[in-house]
């Protein structure tokens, strides 16, 4: 038992600041590349937005778990372990919205020019800042009524469930709170994870026709290289496929802690163990598939030849 305790504890340590890390370079990698560009494209605001997201989640979650697994228990008073329950649902919501965006994004993208949406595909880039800035109001005001329901529900003296998460105690949950976040947070959760399956098969089903329309052209080559409608099925499979395992295996695991309200060590370890996967690992899968290292470079090199 003491040796698994102390590789949970080494786990969410390393996760934790790999995740920190990562994201780090990515927020200097695009902070860099407005700095030479002096724009940014659409993809680009999508991805800092779900960086922005990570690094919350990384801060509101591994930080308070990793010192309270170390040794550092119920460090949180009330108000403190609320704020960062709220940055956490906050956090969370923005990062599966984003997904969904980019996904929906990179769909109206890939059409071809003379389909319905092309005037959608037009207009599209001049929303998403909009559309991002909509994503964190949104959140913020579905957060507040939770957390503002918690809050009033706590001064009753009838309260009787308290749990312990480690780093905090929260006081105040009843069925009410549970059902309200079921409609407001999971509900919504279950309907952008299927429109993000729905956007992403899209694509995938326009690259493969892409593909096998000017697959003649490249057989007269014999070029044995990947084409770039394949990298960008990769690329989609890739970042939405490790979003939607992480997404829902952390879903089904609060809602086991939520339901049953548990206090299982072990549970409860897992549960934040798996919402900080996507976090920490998608700074790696968009440097491993997006070829970050190597556009920055092309950017640096084209600047310094033009000035």
């Amino acid at each position: 038992m003491d040796f698994w305790k102390l590789a949970i504890k080494i786990i969410f340590l390393s996760q934790t600041t790999t995740g920190i890390l990562g994201n780090c370079f990515l927020i200097f990698y695009y902070l860099a590349l407005y700095y030479t560009q002096c724009t940014l494209k659409p993809t680009d605001l999508i991805l800092m937005n779900l960086i922005a997201a990570n690094v919350i989640i990384i801060l509101s979650i591994g930080v308070p778990q990793t010192m309270a697994i170390w040794g550092l228990k119920e460090f949180l008073n009330y108000l403190e372990c609320e704020l960062v329950l709220f940055l956490q649902g906050c956090a969370r919501g923005v990062s599966i919205c984003t997904i969904c965006l980019l996904s929906v994004y990179q769909t109206l993208t890939i059409r071809p020019k003379k389909s319905f949406w092309k005037c959608y595909k037009v207009k599209s880039p001049k929303y998403i800042g909009c559309c991002i800035s909509s994503l964190w109001v949104l959140n913020v005001i579905i957060n507040s009524i939770s957390s503002l329901y918690t809050f009033i529900k706590r001064n009753n003296r009838n309260v009787t469930r308290i749990q312990n998460v480690g780093y905090c105690i929260l006081i105040g949950r009843d069925d009410i709170s549970d059902s309200l976040y079921t409609a407001m947070v999971v509900c919504p959760e279950v309907l952008l994870s299927v429109l993000i399956v729905l956007a992403s098969v899209s694509n995938i089903v326009i690259l493969y026709r892409h593909k096998k329309r000017i697959q003649h052209i490249r057989s007269t080559h014999g070029s044995s290289q990947m084409s770039p409608e394949s990298r960008a099925t990769q690329n989609i499979l890739t970042v939405v496929s490790t979003f939607l395992a992480f997404c829902t295996l952390t879903s089904i695991l609060r809602g086991c802690v939520a339901l049953f309200h548990s206090h299982n060590w072990w549970l409860m370890n897992i549960n934040h163990f798996t919402s900080l996967c996507f976090p920490t690992f998608a700074p790696f899968v968009l440097l491993s598939h997006y070829s970050i290292v190597s556009r920055f470079s092309l950017v640096w090199i084209r600047k310094k030849n033009i000035s």
